[in-house]
C-alpha cells in the first residue's frame, strides 16, 4: 500500500516520529491516521521504558525569574549526556518546566513524592465531605478516587496540564521530549520563592 506525503507530514505533526516510522506505521495500519498514531506511541512507551531505568545524572539547574522580579524558580532538570544538556530542545524543555512551577506552585514532582501523611489527611478530608453530601460509603469511596486525580492534577507537577497546551500533561511533554532526544530525562526537583510568602 502506498502512502501519501501529506499523511506522513500529518502523522509526523501528531506523533513528532521520523518519516520513515510513520511511513511504516501508515502502511502497517492500511493508512488509518489515528490507528497509525496509537501504534507509533505503544512504540514510544516501550522505548521510554526501556530508557527509564538509565541513570540521569548530567544536566542543567534552570534559574527563572518571572517578569517584576517578584517570583524566581530553580528546576533541576537531568538526563544521561552533557550532549543533551546542551540541546535546544533540552533547554527549552527546561525553560516549559520552570514557566509551569513559578504558574502552578506544584508541591511536589510526581505522585510518588506526596508524603503517605498527606495522602492520608487529604483522603480523610474528601471522605468526609463525601458523607456530608449524603452519599452512600461506597459512591463516597469513588467519589474521593476522583477528587484525589484532582489533588494530583492540582499539587504533581507531572500530572499538571501545561499552561501553554492543557491538552497535554507535563509528564507526556516529558515523554516527547525522551523520544525526541533519545535519553532518560528527568525533573529532580524544584524550588520556588515568590517574595513576601510566609517562610
Amino acid at each position: 500500500m502506498s502512502v501519501s506525503a501529506a499523511d506522513i507530514k500529518k502523522l509526523r505533526e501528531m506523533t513528532g516520529a521520523g518519516i520513515k516510522k510513520c511511513k511504516e506505521a501508515l502502511v502497517a495500519n492500511d493508512g488509518n491516521i489515528d490507528q497509525a498514531a496509537k501504534t507509533l506511541r505503544e512504540q514510544l512507551k516501550v522505548k521510554i521504558d526501556k530508557r527509564a531505568g538509565r541513570d540521569a545524572k548530567e544536566g542543567i539547574v534552570k534559574v527563572y525569574s518571572h517578569p517584576g522580579e517578584r517570583l524566581g524558580v530553580l528546576v533541576e532538570l537531568n538526563c544521561e549526556t552533557d550532549f543533551v544538556a546542551r540541546n535546544d530542545a533540552f533547554l527549552q524543555l527546561a525553560q516549559d518546566v520552570a514557566l509551569q512551577v513559578a504558574s502552578m506552585a506544584p508541591r511536589y514532582v510526581s505522585i510518588e513524592d506526596v508524603p503517605e501523611a498527606d495522602l492520608a489527611e487529604e483522603r480523610e478530608i474528601l471522605t468526609k465531605q463525601a458523607m456530608e453530601e449524603g452519599k452512600p460509603e461506597e459512591i463516597a469511596q469513588k467519589m474521593v478516587v476522583g477528587r484525589m486525580r484532582k489533588f494530583y492534577e492540582e499539587y504533581c507537577l507531572l500530572e499538571m496540564p501545561f499552561v501553554k497546551d492543557d491538552k497535554v500533561k507535563v509528564k507526556q511533554m516529558l515523554d516527547d521530549a525522551r523520544a525526541q532526544l533519545g535519553e532518560n530525562i528527568v525533573i529532580r526537583r524544584f524550588v520556588r520563592y515568590d517574595l513576601g510568602e510566609d517562610i
